[in-house]
């Protein structure tokens, strides 16, 4: 099985085959009962000492020094290398990614694309789920959903947009320096750790297809709230550094004032949409659009 599958982690695997030793069925080979739990630490030692020899290379590590309830982390991953299916067919998105550095906490929504009104979901529902809001909110500045991106200048400043949502939530956007993406390191790594963890979870549930979209969705938040428990007691103390507030809340869509031209069409974000005709006797149309 870990030929097969060699970033399964030994007590997942133990876990499984357990049962199966006691019921003296498949997929152990051994006499009922010969697996305990009292066993749990050798054969851990066993899939250590299977890996060192025969696994893959480790991901290296530099500390860092993080302060409790000071700042929140966030970026895109894009989930195409996972191989989510939704009724067999392939799920392409990505996911709004937020880590708690000094805890490692972390919270993750599905995202089509990397967005401000993403952004405005994947906030509203990391802070909402967190019920505190850190001090500052740390991203990196190759996204247009923070930044304006303009060919050939040397810095580049959040956009309005970005700015009134963290004015929105009272929390201060902070950005890392240009060809250092070291400094947002515990959100890239959590990317990693995040689809392993989710790969892991998979591989235990058997397949990679769901029903729904919304079935995937709650498969996600299972995965997150599992590996969150391991991370009360840090939790806490970021708890406790962050202020009591209510989190205000956010809309998921963003509200333009167009106005309606003479063929019946509006221009939004330099695309063109046909509205009804009977829109041409208004001046303007407010366009609703919708994550």
């Amino acid at each position: 099985m870990l030929q097969g599958a060699p970033e399964l982690e030994a007590k997942a695997l133990f876990e499984y085959l357990v049962p199966a030793a006691v019921a003296g069925g498949p997929p152990g080979e051994g006499v009922a009962g010969e697996l305990q739990e009292k066993h749990l630490r050798t054969f851990q030692r066993r899939v250590r000492d299977w890996r060192l020899e025969n696994g893959p290379g480790k991901e290296v590590f530099f500390t860092q020094d993080h302060t409790p309830g000071k700042v929140l982390a966030m970026d895109w991953t894009d989930m195409g290398g996972v191989g989510i299916t939704i009724g067999g067919r392939a799920l392409k998105h990505k996911l709004f990614h937020a880590v708690l550095p000094y805890s490692n906490w972390e919270w993750a929504v599905r995202a089509q694309s990397e967005s401000t009104l993403s952004l405005r979901a994947g906030l509203k529902a990391t802070l909402g789920r967190l019920g505190r809001v850190p001090r500052e909110l740390l991203s990196d500045h190759s996204s247009t959903a923070t930044h304006q991106l303009k060919r050939g200048a040397k810095e580049r400043g959040f956009n309005e947009e970005y700015l009134s949502i963290c004015t929105h939530f009272g929390i201060t956007p902070r950005t890392i320096n240009v060809g250092k993406p070291q400094e947002n390191g515990s959100c890239e790594t959590s990317h990693g750790h995040l689809k392993w963890r989710i790969k892991q979870h998979l591989l235990l549930r058997g397949t990679a297809d769901f029903a729904s979209e919304e079935e995937y969705d709650a498969f996600l938040i299972k995965v997150l709230e599992s590996a969150n428990l391991r991370r009360t007691k840090r939790l806490g103390e970021e708890l406790a550094a962050m202020p009591e507030t209510l989190i205000a809340d956010l809309a998921d869509y963003r509200e333009l004032m167009v106005s309606v031209s003479n063929n019946s069409t509006i221009r939004v974000n330099k695309m063109v949409y046909s509205v009804p005709c009977r829109l041409m006797e208004s001046a303007v149309v407010t366009w609703p659009k919708v994550s």
